[in-house]
């Protein structure tokens, strides 16, 4: 069963998928988290099941992030093809993953960590802009190598604010 609710956040109301887990704290694994005007950001279906409850867990660890007290989020998340993605799409999304609180990466960067050729920062970056969960797999934490906040789904402005609440506000070169 797909449960969803919305948090209050200050980039704007944030939308919670999830689906029924045993193994995950509270009991519900997270399948998506967008923005409001997100490009491709989930929207509620029919069928869906409103569920505030079931993302306790997952809401006290954002608001604590919001609040500027946590810094590594433990989330698990939903075993579907959006979050699973493609080979190429898991290899980026565990680099994101790698990069720490209060800093930034490059795509360059995460392609050569990734094992990937120079040429793939597109790749990279097209693979970044398909995370479905923002926030929690810091893709905005990935800036242009010249500092700019290009290609970020919720808008350069939302990247602005998650990158100086983690006091990671880049400068450009």
């Amino acid at each position: 069963m797909t449960l969803y609710t919305t948090l209050d956040s200050p980039l704007g109301e944030l939308l919670l998928v999830g689906e029924e887990s045993a193994t995950a704290p509270g009991g519900t694994a997270l399948v998506s988290l967008s923005l409001p005007g997100q490009k491709g950001g989930a929207v509620v279906q029919d069928g869906w099941v409103r569920d505030p409850a079931a993302f306790d867990g997952i809401a006290r660890q954002l608001r604590a992030y919001f609040d500027g007290t946590l810094t590594r989020f433990d989330i698990e998340y939903a075993d579907t093809a959006a979050t699973r993605g493609t080979a190429f799409q898991r290899r980026v999304w565990q680099a994101l993953e790698a990069v720490p609180y209060g800093t930034t990466s490059t795509y360059g960067q995460v392609a050569e960590t990734i094992g990937a050729a120079p040429a793939a920062v597109r790749a990279v970056g097209t693979a970044i802009g398909r995370n479905p969960l923002l926030i929690v797999r810091p893709c905005h934490r990935v800036i242009a190598a010249n500092g700019s906040l290009s290609g970020y789904a919720a808008g350069p402005e939302r990247k602005r604010q998650l990158l100086g609440l983690e006091g990671a506000a880049p400068r450009p070169l």
